[in-house]
């Protein structure tokens, strides 16, 4: 079996790993590896606090993948010797202002809806679990079961087990897939993949990466908020990385488009919700783009008979990495896997 995967991003690396541990001639094309939303991403994995009214047929995939998540990091560090920054801390949902923790409140239902654990908490009681928080704070859930990891470290982990498993790369940009001499290709270039012909647009986000000073504390919990109606994340490292980012538009592929402006809006609700942060130093600004189709839901699938899709995970990449290399691996081998429709990558084209 002679595979040839297109993008070297996170997916496009689990998929070409996976399949070479299966004794696929994995080929891999991309110009510049990692160069995508990848490296951007902040590393959540939150089959909860990431569900959304609309998008209810990701629950359980995010599910599947975040239960996955524990022995695929594991698995990937043995098979890389690289450490991918997994970490177990829970994420607490809070609201700065009245309105905030009434939205998180609308949202608990849903979140619930998952089967996974989720805690309410009043405000003096998120503070205990998380003391960085502003006295402001109005409560919200907490959740056990969402864990975060360091989308960097996963990719160049990925990288290297692929290399290890036996694929080859090459810095090539494909213009058409039909001229790839392989007898599966797996399309996995992101926002790359509109060129393919496939409905996928690019949703641009900001993120911030800080640093906790020597003797600065950071935050134990993956922090999750709402602020002022606003959309907030704020992920510690290990390293004493902090990453904080929810900024979403739709402005093209223009890398620059509202950086400074974003930049502001992310420091300033990231500091009312955790004072802490205007101690901390800035290191970078990133603007990344998250491959989305029409309805917010993957396209994962034949697209024929040799020509799979895997994209479109919008803002859940870094999560769905292990079911959508199990998955995608499955059906490059042919294997009876169960058809998961609410993905089908044909799904938006008009019948007869």
């Amino acid at each position: 079996m002679r595979l040839a995967v297109i993008g070297a991003g996170s997916i496009g690396l689990a998929v070409a790993w996976r399949a070479a541990r299966r004794g696929a001639e994995v080929t891999v094309f991309d110009p510049d590896p990692g160069s995508g939303a990848s490296r951007v991403a902040a590393g959540m994995i939150a089959a909860v606090t990431e569900a959304e009214f609309g998008e209810e047929d990701m629950i359980p995939f995010m599910a599947e993948s975040a239960e996955a998540w524990p022995s695929f990091a594991a698995e990937l560090e043995e098979a890389s010797g690289i450490a991918v920054g997994h970490r177990d801390a829970p994420t607490l949902m809070v609201g700065l202002e009245d309105g905030d923790r009434a939205e998180i409140d609308r949202q608990s239902g849903l979140y619930r809806s998952t089967g996974r654990e989720v805690r309410a908490l009043p405000g003096r009681e998120s503070r205990k679990v998380e003391p960085l928080l502003s006295h402001r704070t109005r409560g919200g859930v907490l959740v056990p079961g969402d864990h975060a990891v360091d989308p960097r470290a996963v990719h160049e982990a990925l990288l290297a087990a692929a290399e290890r498993a036996g694929a080859a790369f090459r810095a090539e940009r494909v213009t058409d897939p039909a001229d790839v001499d392989a007898d599966r290709v797996v399309l996995a270039a992101g926002c790359g993949c509109a060129d393919f012909g496939l409905p996928i647009r690019p949703v641009r986000g900001a993120v911030l990466r800080l640093r906790a000073g020597t003797g600065r504390p950071a935050p134990r919990t993956v922090v999750r908020g709402r602020v002022a109606g606003h959309p907030l994340y704020i992920v510690s490292r290990d390293s004493g990385e902090v990453v904080v980012g929810s900024t979403s538009d739709e402005r093209g592929l223009d890398p620059t488009t509202g950086t400074a402006g974003a930049a502001h809006d992310l420091l300033r609700r990231s500091i009312d919700l955790v004072p802490e942060i205007a101690e901390y130093h800035l290191e970078e600004v990133s603007v990344g783009f998250r491959p989305t189709a029409p309805d917010n839901l993957p396209l994962l699938g034949h697209l024929d008979a040799r020509t799979i899709a895997a994209t479109g995970h919008y803002r859940h990449g870094i999560a769905l990495i292990p079911a959508t290399a199990a998955y995608v691996a499955d059906l490059v081998f042919g294997a009876d896997t169960a058809v998961r429709k609410a993905f089908d990558p044909l799904r938006f084209e008009e019948g007869p």
